[in-house]
């Protein structure tokens, strides 16, 4: 599945299983292969949601999973498994 293109609700997992620890802007885009618009986009929403978190650390902006986006992680690996016999990867 590797060459097909990543749906929102993969990339979505992707970001929020990455940002398990904080994670500036710059790492996410690059980590999760996304141009600057679409990652704001994505973390827009995800934040919205509340399921992504500002973080500060020191000077530094970055972002961190929350304890809500837990359910979303786990029931759409699952659905994975069910769907295509390995869990998501996405190149994490």
């Amino acid at each position: 599945m590797s060459s097909e293109r990543r749906t929102p609700y993969e990339i979505y997992w992707e970001i929020l299983v990455f940002c398990r620890i904080p994670r500036s802007f710059t790492a996410i885009i690059h980590r999760c292969n996304l141009n600057s618009k679409t990652g704001q986009d994505y973390i827009r929403f995800l934040s919205k949601k509340g399921y992504l978190s500002p973080y500060a650390d020191g000077e530094k902006s970055m972002y961190v999973t929350t304890d809500r986006a837990s359910e979303y992680t786990t029931l759409f690996a699952k659905l994975y498994q069910a769907l295509f016999d390995t869990g998501p990867g996405f190149g994490l």
